[in-house]
Parts: structure tokens; C-alpha cells; sequence
């Protein structure tokens, strides 16, 4: 059984117009979308801007609300689930958002953002618990324990989005949706970031929705590729199969425009 099955998944945002505000259409943001995601496994999710693609991980962990379909967690519907039913099941599912500095408050120091969701989620343990998981965590992503006391703008963008993903790992979860986590850095630290993240995996069995718009990234990081254009996934295959005989020309397109090497 798949870790993560969706089915026939819809998200349309309502169209409202004249005088009077009437809906007058809607925007098909994501239309009838089916794929899974097995344990362990990262499915690349990919497609220029406005695809779709993060609306899809939105959808997937309850931030946005689906207009029709079926999600699967480990056996459990979840999409009827009221906001208390669901909140065991954040554990579970994580989030890596594609702004390293956007994501975090500027208020709070890196200890206090990875400490508030074991505060959130593991209201039993203890401060001095907090404090030393929160230093294995830094550990896990490269930073060092001096770092608690550090504030967002006191680090680079490659160090905040380790920051970020410290903070999703902090809960021992199976799933992250991973955002483009590497669009917003620079080139010569996306490769440490992926890098991160499939060590990570291998360590603790994580599945990835790995979601980019750069097929280079995706093709180094997934298992398995959905390519995604005006709401539907026009092609689904392994990732060998999307690099090496893609099918659909909307992928060939994509495929193109990936800089080569001279």
C-alpha cells in the first residue's frame, strides 16, 4: 500500500465579476490530478510557474482547501477531516517552504523556531529535552549548536533553508512537501540542500512530493517524475524514463530549455 495516494484531486478558486460580485467562472488551478507516493520514495512534481505544483502540496496537508477528490494518508481519508481530527496527522506531514527567510519570524531565534513545534507536538517533554533535541537537529542539517541563539537575518540563505528543514524533521515525520526548496538560492548551494535531503532520506525513510520548476534538480533528487501543465499532469513516468525518452511535448519543451553544458 502507498504511503500517499490522491485521487481525481480538484482545487478551483471561484471567479467573481460585475457589479454585483457574482461568481462568474472559476480557476482550475488543479483538475482531476491521481498519483502516490510510496515509502521512502521522492516523486518529483514539475512545471513552469503557475502550473499548479504548489497548490497540489498546499492541498495535500490541508493549507488549501480541495474543491473535490481523494487523499489517502497511510490507509486514512483525509481530506473530510475537520482541523482536529487532522492535527495527530501534522506530525506526520511536513512542509518545506521555497522562502528560507519568509517562512521563519525575524522575532524568534533559530532554537525558539524549531522548539515551537516540539512545544506544539510534544507538550510533555521538557525544556532541557527541547534544548538538546533541537541540538541533534542542527547537527542532522549542518549547523552547529551556536546557531540556537541566532536570529533569521543573522544567516545565509542556504543556512536558513537548512533552518527550514530542521524545523519540518523536528516531529520525525513521514512525508514533506518540499516546495521548490532550492529556487530562491543560489546555484552553488542547491546542490548542498538536495544533497541534504537525500541523506536525510536514507537515514530516516522519508518520502519526498519534491516540487520544482528546474528539471536539472529534479532529475538528480526523484524517483519518479509527474510533469505538470495548466492543472493536469500530462506525463508520469520514472525518472530514467522522463530524462531519457520523455513523450509528451510539453516535457521535451521543458527538457529543452535545462542549460547544457558546453
Amino acid at each position: 500500500m502507498a504511503l500517499l495516494e490522491v485521487k481525481d484531486l480538484r482545487v478551483w478558486f471561484p471567479v467573481f465579476g460585475g457589479l454585483l460580485r457574482r461568481r462568474v467562472g472559476e480557476i482550475k488551478a488543479v483538475d482531476g490530478v491521481s498519483f502516490t507516493v510510496e515509502s521512502g520514495q521522492t516523486v518529483g512534481l514539475v512545471g513552469e510557474s503557475g502550473s499548479g505544483k504548489t497548490t497540489i502540496g498546499r492541498a495535500l496537508l490541508k493549507l488549501e482547501p480541495a474543491t473535490s477528490g481523494e487523499v489517502w494518508f497511510d490507509g486514512e481519508s483525509i481530506l473530510p477531516l475537520r482541523e482536529s481530527e487532522f492535527r495527530p496527522l501534522r506530525r506526520e506531514m511536513q512542509m518545506i517552504f521555497q522562502d528560507p527567510f519568509g517562512s521563519l519570524n525575524p522575532r524568534m531565534t533559530c532554537g525558539e523556531i524549531i522548539g515551537e513545534a516540539l512545544e506544539i507536538h510534544f507538550s510533555s517533554m521538557t525544556r532541557p529535552d527541547r534544548r538538546a533535541r533541537v541540538a541533534e537537529l542542527l547537527d542532522q542539517v549542518g549547523l552547529t549548536r551556536e546557531a540556537m541563539t541566532k536570529y533569521p537575518h543573522e544567516f545565509s540563505g542556504g543556512q536558513r533553508q537548512r533552518i527550514g528543514i530542521a524545523r519540518a524533521l523536528a516531529v520525525k515525520p513521514r512525508f514533506i512537501v518540499c516546495d521548490e526548496p532550492v529556487s530562491a538560492l543560489d546555484v552553488s548551494v542547491q546542490g548542498q540542500i538536495v544533497n541534504l535531503l537525500m541523506d536525510l532520506q536514507a537515514e530516516f525513510g522519508i518520502s519526498y512530493l519534491f516540487i520544482a520548476h528546474d528539471l536539472a534538480v529534479v532529475e538528480h533528487i526523484s524517483d519518479f517524475v509527474l510533469v505538470m501543465h495548466h492543472g493536469k499532469i500530462v506525463e508520469a513516468a520514472s525518472a530514467g524514463d522522463i530524462y531519457g525518452a520523455p513523450q509528451h511535448e510539453y516535457t521535451k519543451t521543458l527538457l529543452a530549455a535545462v542549460p547544457q553544458l558546453a
